[in-house]
């Protein structure tokens, strides 16, 4: 093997000693400088209007109805286990917010018209002491704390 051999690959790096000074860059260079650039526009329009992301990210923003567990995050959202059953669990926890437009108001059109769910009320109140329709369940005091059961799973009858 000669002795010149260069151990280093191609291409070989700059450096102090062989730099061949400033390239020309792709692209030209600004016409004003950054902070005087943001003054114009489009600029200072986006830069000064607020996001709903960006204010609830302000260490001024405080709302009072944001949900502080899951149960409230779940009461919440727009789910009807009536009407929307067997959802994916990213579509039950969806939120009225997420369904207004960028203004605030809501879209009337993403969510449809829901009739009203009807309660039925018994107009005569039973009585706490009546005992039918209870399960009977006789308790005898020699097994399993007062409870016995056969192995059906049915009751002793007394």
């Amino acid at each position: 093997m000669p002795g010149n051999r260069d151990p280093y690959q191609f291409p070989r790096y700059e450096n102090d000693l062989n730099f061949t000074g400033i390239k020309e860059s792709q692209k030209p260079p600004f016409k004003k400088p950054t902070h005087l650039a943001q003054n114009d526009e489009p600029w200072s329009r986006l830069n000064d209007t607020a996001t709903f992301s960006s204010m609830r990210r302000s260490v001024l923003h405080h709302d009072e109805f944001a949900p502080k567990d899951s149960l409230d995050l779940h009461l919440r959202s727009v789910y009807d286990n009536h009407a929307d059953l067997l959802l994916n669990k990213n579509q039950t926890v969806l939120q009225r917010e997420t369904l207004m437009d960028r203004r605030g108001k809501h879209n009337e059109s993403d969510e449809p018209e829901k009739e009203p769910l009807r309660v039925w009320v018994n107009p005569q109140k039973a009585s706490i002491f009546s005992i039918e329709g209870s399960i009977e369940s006789p308790h005898k005091a020699a097994t399993n704390r007062g409870y016995s059961r056969k192995h059906d799973g049915g009751f002793y009858s007394a």
